[in-house]
């Protein structure tokens, strides 16, 4: 509440406000709040503020029109823009720190729109996260299968969701995992979201050339055992990706689909040989990161007809062996009255086995393949979903909010 109050007060001071203080102040709070970004977007009268904590974007504050333009100024300034330019996007980045905090980086993005130019902030923790396989969320086969994957020489390991489903952290996880001093691990992202002690880590620059494809290529002349790229956004990437992989290393990478079994048609789509894909992918997870129930408002109550219903119609219903009583969070101040706190990773995890490389050899489809991957033990999302939901750290509604989308 005390950067909420300290907003309030630097603009009740009217001309005599400090644009320098109030923008700090918002990216203070942001960070107190566990933001992951700031949308600053003009209005008609007002720019609207908003942060976006475990995912969702909530409102903060409304900003006066007046004060707008020397708003997005400032933060031109600490990222080295042109103030001058106000009808072409830029893009940039800043450090800032804090009285008795980690430095946080803030990767900015500008855009002209129709009643102004309006700033995402992206905020990077520079401390290095202690997450763990089990604090992701991972059931412990899932785990094992994981370990079992990564202890393999060579191959690939993929990380599939949609933006802001926790890819990444789960493959600094890994990386951490695979950190010794007998390996030299290299990674090429877009950005570095947070540094890792031993590791090469590359930052893309499109400017400079430096594209995932061709830092790739530069990295395969570093002598490397264990290479993490960003992310395979296209063809020419997909393809050097998976000749690292055949060549002996072992290559740790994202990409954007819905779940586990639409990674590998998605490979053959980007022009990979079928046979290719079966010989190189290991394991591909699907994941997405569903709120946690607040521990500090966390409440009982009975599953309603209407949700049971819904669970009928998913035929998942066997999965809560008929569990009436659930939890919720009913909002307090510790989670800004959401009664969501912190977030828990839902997975599935497809070993390709050889039953499942005989489907990508024929390019099965990815219904199919999932359903041999299914008979081998996988368990779906949604299972997973709904068995934190019987655990009592997540909600059933955020784990079909999370499914439907």
């Amino acid at each position: 509440m005390k950067f909420e109050l300290k907003i309030k007060q630097e603009l009740e001071q009217g001309t005599n406000l400090s644009i320098i203080n109030l923008v700090g102040y918002l990216i203070e709070y942001a960070q107190s709040v566990f933001a992951s970004d700031i949308h600053m977007d003009p209005t008609g009268d007002r720019m609207r503020v908003r942060f976006r904590v475990d995912g969702i974007l909530r409102d903060v504050s409304s900003l006066p029109k007046a004060i707008c333009s020397e708003v997005i100024s400032r933060i031109k300034v600490l990222a080295g823009l042109r103030t001058d330019e106000h009808s072409a996007a830029q893009d940039g980045r800043f450090r800032i720190t804090f009285k008795d905090s980690t430095p946080i980086d803030v990767r900015v993005s500008i855009t002209p729109a129709y009643y102004g130019e309006n700033a995402v902030l992206r905020l990077l923790s520079q401390g290095e996260e202690n997450f763990d396989l089990e604090k992701l969320g991972l059931r412990k086969e899932d785990r094992e299968k994981i370990l079992s994957a990564i202890r393999r020489p060579h191959g690939m390991i993929l990380s599939t969701g949609p933006t802001g489903s926790g890819k990444t952290t789960t493959l600094y996880t890994l990386i951490k995992l695979l950190n010794t001093s007998e390996v030299s691990i290299v990674t090429i992202e877009d950005p570095i979201e947070y540094a890792i002690a031993d590791i090469r880590q590359i930052q893309v620059n499109h400017r400079s050339g430096l594209t995932f494809a061709n830092g790739l290529r530069s990295i395969l002349r570093q002598d490397p055992n264990i290479i993490m790229v960003g992310e395979i956004r296209d063809e020419e990437t997909a393809g050097i990706a998976v000749n690292t992989a055949l060549t002996g290393h072992l290559l740790l990478s994202t990409l954007h689909t819905s779940d586990a079994s639409t990674t590998l048609p998605r490979l053959l789509d980007m022009k990979i040989d079928s046979y290719l894909v079966a010989s190189t992918v290991n394991v591909a997870m699907g994941q997405r990161l569903a709120r946690k129930i607040c521990t500090a408002c966390k409440s009982q109550k009975k599953l309603s007809d209407a949700e049971r219903r819904s669970l009928t119609e998913l035929t998942v219903s066997k999965i809560l062996d008929n569990q009436m009583d659930f939890y919720y969070g009913a909002g307090c101040e510790k989670c800004g009255g959401s009664g969501y706190r912190g977030r828990v990773g839902i997975y599935e995890i497809l070993m390709v086995e050889s039953n499942v490389r005989d489907a990508i050899l024929r390019k099965a489809s990815a219904a199919e393949i999932k359903d041999i991957a299914m008979r081998n033990g996988m368990k779906p999302m949604i299972e997973d979903g709904l068995e934190k939901v019987k655990l009592g750290e997540t909600t059933f509604e955020e784990v079909l909010r999370l499914i439907r989308e």
